[in-house]
């Protein structure tokens, strides 16, 4: 897998070394150690297609002023074999560099040769990777928080992949504990109050009041009648339950797949428990000396813990006291865990048992407390907490006309994920989800969703595609049918619009790189949106089709690329590449 623009910084960098290395043994430089230093595109590009800051960065190392290391650097610098030109030094010591007409047309027959797989890279070297999202509650029906989530999770998961991990996709079923105690009674209560009357059976203070509770009780009513009124209340909510979750849970299976998203596994709970998993992790913490018993409970050590980790961090012991850290129940009164010890066999079995080098979770912002408390127990088992890393996601408000809305039209009730994917094409809830970052608060616009112009940024970006298409059928029509291109040809590609395109193209792979490292899908989403901005300005300065039939072949070249460049983009988030609109 090549990657032409980190060849050439690659191969600028060695250039840079070698010459320092022939200065010092001329006397031009003196005998240290050069210091790591920085090649970067310059915001001006008329400055440069690269800058490097080499010569400042050495100042100190080589007690001379920048201007004259970068003198001593350039006067023994050789470009034989680099895709640099030329270079100027600028200011107190900046290095410019501007690049060979080859360096584009290497980026140009790359993109084509490479296809489907351009942008792809071995950076992760397969290292086993797992992406648990979403993983909402299956006692109700997923919300809009869900929705990002499920568009961020999946797109990141996506960039890994591109960029050369194994990674797999997991969804978290909380099929046991207390939530599904609390579902059972909310369930019982709307069946018995179907035959007995609302007055007459008081439904439990603490319990799920959804609609969708008193659907599951209908439906169970309406297929078995009322023969769970016999039945003891333990007998009832069990039952009940066995009817309703598994509806749930196929629901939530239905709505990922409507969305486009496939989990490598559904992991449920109850298998952390009926496998004997959390016991065992129970008795690992009890054996490590990190539990005690207080009022008929099994109390986890989190205050040591965190306080040991926070002191190693180097933090104070007024800033561990103002944290106010508080221990962890492990195990109830009633003898039943805790959703606590069961997430913390869930990861150790996601490290230990299944080998993953690294776990990360997608996880609402305001679980952001729980975050060094997991770090902290998964190191508490013996493992590597520094190896779990939370993506915590903020708040997103749905918005219509530039007005809060917060219920659906269909159904009078709380928008939920299903009600948004009736409403809003797939394609743009997967793009605009993905176009901020998780830490950040979004406005979702439904108006904007639906929108069918080039204010609506997955129609901008999909139209640029269409356009191409459009293109090249108009091209075949005229009898002009695209063939590979010559170097000589391809170096006609010189007009500013051209070779703004082909940069922003080189600086897909790093892109996806950059992403994968930051955990931030929407950088490529922005990517592919910039990508359609400068097409369009390219289309609009660049005639395709001219007198000179080498330029004509060589545009339609570079509108190959681009294509190529979308559709891999749009492939990876799962989003539709139209070839007309």
């Amino acid at each position: 897998m090549s990657n032409i623009a980190q060849n050439a910084v690659d191969g600028l960098r060695l250039a840079i070394l070698n010459a320092i290395d022939t200065a010092k043994e001329k006397g031009q430089l003196g005998d240290a150690q050069a210091p790591d230093f920085v090649i970067e595109t310059p915001a001006d590009r008329s400055h440069g297609d690269l800058a490097t800051n080499a010569a400042m960065a050495c100042a100190k190392a080589f007690k001379m002023p920048p201007f004259k290391i970068a003198q001593a650097i350039t006067a023994n610098l050789t470009l034989e074999g680099t895709y640099i030109e030329r270079f100027e030094t600028a200011g107190p010591g900046f290095i410019n560099f501007f690049l060979k007409g080859r360096y584009y047309s290497d980026v140009i027959k790359d993109i084509e040769e490479s296809g489907d797989s351009y942008g792809r890279s071995s950076f992760g070297q397969g290292k086993k990777v797992m992406v648990e999202f979403v993983s909402a509650n299956p006692t109700g029906p997923m919300h809009m928080g869900n929705a990002r989530g499920g568009a961020l999770g999946d797109c990141l998961a996506a960039v890994l992949d591109a960029a050369g991990y194994n990674v797999w996709r997991e969804f978290y079923v909380n099929d046991a504990g207390n939530q599904i105690e609390k579902f059972a009674m909310s369930l019982e209560a709307r069946y018995l109050q179907l035959y007995k009357g609302e007055a007459a059976v008081e439904f439990p203070e603490d319990g799920y009041q959804g609609a969708d509770i008193m659907v599951r009780a209908k439906e169970y009513a309406d297929t078995f009648g009322d023969n769970l009124l016999s039945l003891s209340s333990t007998e009832r909510k069990k039952a009940l339950v066995d009817f309703a979750l598994p509806r749930n849970i196929t629901k939530m299976q239905n709505d990922m797949k409507k969305y486009r998203i496939e989990y490598d596994k559904w992991f449920f709970e109850s298998e952390l428990h009926s496998s004997g998993y959390v016991t065992e992790t129970i008795d690992i913490l009890k054996n490590k000396g990190m539990t005690y018993e207080k009022d008929g409970a099994l109390w986890y050590k989190n205050i040591d813990v965190q306080t040991k980790m926070l002191l190693a961090d180097g933090k104070s012991q007024d800033y561990i006291d103002k944290l106010e850290l508080k221990d962890d129940v492990l195990i109830r009164q009633n003898g039943s865990p805790t959703y606590f010890a069961a997430d913390i066999a869930y990861h150790r079995n996601k490290f230990e048992k299944r080998g993953y080098t690294t776990c990360i979770d997608v996880w609402g912002a305001d679980h952001h407390g729980h975050v060094a408390r997991m770090k902290g127990a998964i190191n508490a088992v013996g493992l590597e907490g520094d190896k779990l890393d939370v993506v915590l996601m903020q708040l997103v408000r749905l918005v219509r006309d530039n007005k809060p809305v917060k219920m659906s039209k269909r159904t009078g009730k709380a928008i939920q994920l299903a009600d948004l994917l009736d409403e809003v094409p797939v394609d743009a809830a997967r793009f605009l989800f993905n176009m901020r970052e998780a830490n950040t608060q979004m406005d979702f616009d439904l108006t904007l969703a639906v929108t069918e112009d080039s204010q609506n940024p997955v129609y901008y970006v999909q139209y640029a595609y269409a356009r191409i298409c459009s293109i090249i059928k108009s091209l075949q029509a005229d009898g002009i049918a695209p063939r590979h291109c010559n170097d000589a040809e391809l170096a006609l590609l010189t007009a500013p619009e051209e070779r703004e395109l082909i940069h922003h193209l080189a600086d897909y792979t790093n892109e996806i790189i950059s992403a994968a490292k930051d955990y931030d899908p929407t950088k490529v989403t922005r990517y592919v949106l910039q990508l359609a901005t400068l097409f369009h300005k390219f289309y609009n300065a660049c005639r395709v089709k001219g007198e000179d039939k080498s330029l004509t072949q060589a545009r339609l070249s570079l509108c190959l690329a681009i294509k190529s460049v979308i559709k891999n983009v749009l492939t990876m988030l799962k989003i539709t590449a139209p070839e007309s609109m």
